[in-house]
């Protein structure tokens, strides 16, 4: 059993807080986009051979601004080469200013079964601010349209620590999510990160950011009343009904193999983590040349792995396996970590229990400070 990752680069406008790698392309690249995904998937599987898939996501980017039809053409080559099962869980990312009731319809017609939507906010001054091309009403027609079009399956972004918001403004926000009888949210904080538009006006001092209290307050607000409206965090970061957590993202938690297509996706297998180009032209030239468009290859050893394996375990809920742990490593985690593990206990970042150790909700808040003691 694999994972499959394509990423779509497009966006119609690249907000101004992202980093990922995406471009305001024009459409008449697109078809030639998907022509390159085709290849590359028949490269993949010359080099792997087929494959049992078993979750694959559609990220970006902005994947609804495809037509359902490249979707179908994706999932298709796919699907002839690699073996998508049967229960698969397909999800897409959609910005809900892209999308409407006939699409939907087409998406989950191809084999979409979970949409994840970046609805962030519901203040429209707020989403405006992030350089979001949609608006709140049309997150109300994309969730509702997306209802009517029988999915059964969808996910929430919702974000904190926004230029100028309040805790009233995402309190307003996280009721209308809860509310929606949708089956998963997702909250993140904002980062500055380098090379962004907000990198550049926060050094120019015009972005004007909550302080850290009230980060911290906002943060506290959304964590607790999550779980009391039947949404279980299962991921420092995720919160879902029971048995509507992303298998997918999963997946990489647990140190799950997956193969990544597209300009700029990553793939994991073999002990080896692979990065395709980031280039869109160079990608699609590759591609269309029988190359795999990888621009780099990093050997994962056995310290890496065994760090990797730690922090990724530690952003679930469930935590770190002790006894997978030992299977994997032929060491008992208390050997490797014993200082460190202790520490973390006594600071009530980190509890255990006779199988698992796993973070303290204060462990969760403040996670790369527990993380950054699992480094060898």
């Amino acid at each position: 059993m694999i994972s499959v990752y394509i990423h779509i680069p497009f966006c119609l406008a690249k907000c101004l807080y992202c980093d990922f790698p995406s471009t305001a392309a024009e459409k008449n690249i697109y078809h030639k986009y998907i022509s390159a995904l085709r290849q590359e998937i028949k490269l993949k599987h010359q080099q792997l051979g087929s494959l049992f898939v078993d979750t694959v996501y559609f990220g970006g980017g902005t994947p609804s601004l495809l037509p359902a039809e490249y979707i179908t053409e994706i999932l298709t080559a796919l699907n002839s080469l690699f073996y998508i099962c049967a229960d698969a869980e397909i999800t897409l990312e959609a910005n809900p200013g892209t999308v409407n009731l006939p699409k939907l319809a087409a998406l989950k017609q191809s084999g979409v079964n979970r949409l994840s939507f970046g609805v962030q906010s519901t203040q429209n001054i707020l989403l405006k601010n992030l350089g979001r091309i949609h608006t709140f009403e049309d997150a109300k027609k994309a969730v509702n349209a997306a209802k009517k079009a029988d999915f059964s399956n969808i996910s929430l972004d919702l974000m904190y620590g926004l230029p100028h918001q309040t805790l009233v403004m995402l309190q307003e926000s996280t009721n209308w999510i809860l509310h929606q009888n949708i089956q998963h949210v997702s909250i993140y904080g904002l980062q500055v990160e380098d090379g962004t538009p907000f990198a550049e006006m926060q050094k120019a001092g015009t972005l004007h950011l909550p302080d850290e209290d009230a980060v911290e307050t906002m943060y506290d607000y959304v964590t607790d009343i999550l779980p009391h409206y039947g949404f279980h965090r299962y991921e420092i970061a995720n919160f879902a009904k029971k048995g509507f957590e992303s298998r997918h993202n999963t997946g990489y938690w647990q140190d799950k193999p997956y193969i990544g297509l597209g300009c700029a996706a990553h793939s994991y297998y073999n002990s080896k983590r692979t990065y395709n180009t980031h280039d869109l032209y160079e990608y699609i030239r590759s591609c269309n040349n029988g190359i795999i468009p990888v621009f780099t290859e990093e050997i994962i050893d056995s310290k890496a792995w065994m760090e990797e394996f730690c922090f990724l375990a530690l952003r679930t809920a469930q935590g770190i396996n002790k006894n997978s742990f030992q299977e994997n490593f032929h060491r008992d985690i208390h050997t490797v970590y014993g200082k460190n593990i202790t520490e973390l206990l006594s600071q009530k970042l980190l509890a255990e229990n006779t199988t698992h150790l796993f973070l303290t909700p204060l462990g969760m808040k403040l996670g790369n400070a527990v993380f950054e003691k699992f480094l060898l």
